[in-house]
């Protein structure tokens, strides 16, 4: 797949942007100060495959606590900044690999230039991340209080604007709605508009099943498009929960090849087992693992082993006692249900996948 090319950008010990992958991006729900409790956090989604974090910076005891956070992680660390540009100075002086503003609260140009300065200085990038939901008020009034795609382009622009006026280029850009087609239309204009790189993401989508829909109806044609350098998808949820859906979303897109594909029929009166408990095992079991390879969960042998046959290795059952194993489409024995997961691993071991 080609990718929009962008500028390239170095956050920490990543580069994004260019030619190089999506990277995989979530935020903190723990208040920055309790070190112990995000470090813990961090390094369980570092294990999921979580690339660059994010955190609120709310005050000056989340500011100060990034310099402890920084020493027990291993992915750079991003500062989310609103209101008060103190916190930005504070954040970047306390090893922040790169920092969050929105143009609809700080907007003064004498505080953003100090914040220019000091990213400067320790050559950290800002990423400005523009919210339908916060775009400028005074902007928002004088377009009739109407919220388009336009209005957040607009709003981009100013922004922009008093970057490059102080020669800052070091930028990745945002512009996120809760509204999945709004976000596909903003983003679409920007790569056309603009070389930065672009953090994609739908904002506010609502908790798991309703957020991973409305993420992909925005998600998926901007990264068949080449569009995206960075991704979130923000869900009222654990965070970890992010990460295992970016990693399903690129892998599906061939964006994430070292990761598994779980296939598993729908059932119907033919199945002869509980195929939703199994499949729910199997994948938490496969989460663990970092094999690319394809597993086949079906209910029955009718079609199940026709269906999947382009498994590296699946279970077709004949009763509720017994499945048939196959390779490629190919029968090669028979197993227990309670035996699948002792089965697939010990063929994983054999194999090395």
């Amino acid at each position: 797949m080609i990718r929009e090319h962008t500028k390239q950008i170095k956050v920490g010990n990543i580069i994004i942007g260019g030619q190089n992958k999506v990277v995989i991006q979530s935020m903190c729900n723990i208040k920055t100060e309790k070190v112990d409790e995000v470090v813990k956090q961090i390094l369980e989604m570092e294990e999921e495959g979580l690339e660059l974090i994010r955190v609120s910076v709310l005050d000056f005891k989340d500011a100060e606590a990034i310099k402890e956070i920084k020493k027990r992680i291993h992915i750079p660390l991003v500062c989310d900044i609103h209101y008060d540009y103190r916190l930005a100075l504070k954040a970047i002086e306390s090893g922040a690999d790169k920092i969050r503003l929105n143009p609809g609260n700080l907007k003064n140009e004498d505080q953003i230039n100090q914040i220019i300065d000091c990213c400067k200085k320790y050559n950290v990038p800002i990423r400005i991340g523009v919210n339908s939901g916060s775009v400028d008020p005074e902007l928002v009034k004088q377009n009739n209080n109407k919220v388009d795609v336009d209005l957040m382009l607009k709003s981009l622009d100013r922004y922009i604007e008093i970057f490059e006026k102080h020669n800052f280029y070091n930028l990745v850009l945002a512009l996120k709605s809760s509204n999945p087609l709004t976000t596909l239309e903003a983003y679409r204009k920007a790569s056309k508009r603009y070389s930065y790189p672009l953090h994609i993401g739908v904002t506010e989508t609502s908790y798991k099943d309703i957020g991973l829909i409305r993420s992909c109806v925005g998600l998926v044609p901007l990264l068949l498009e080449g569009i995206g350098d960075t991704i979130r998808i923000s869900l009222s949820d654990e965070p970890i929960e992010e990460v295992r859906a970016c990693k399903r979303l690129l892998h599906e897109l061939n964006l994430y090849p070292n990761y598994y594909t779980l296939i598993s029929c729908p059932m119907c009166g033919r199945a002869n087992a509980n195929i939703m408990e199994l499949s729910r095992k199997v994948d938490s079991y496969l989460q663990k693992k970092n094999y690319h390879i394809t597993v086949a969960i079906m209910g029955c042998v009718v079609n199940g082993v026709g269906e999947g046959k382009n498994a590296d290795i699946g279970f077709a059952f004949n009763n509720s006692t017994t499945c048939s194993v196959f390779v490629k489409g190919k029968i090669i024995g028979t197993c227990h249900p309670s035996e699948v997961i002792s089965y697939l691993e010990k063929y994983l071991d054999e194999f090395k996948l």
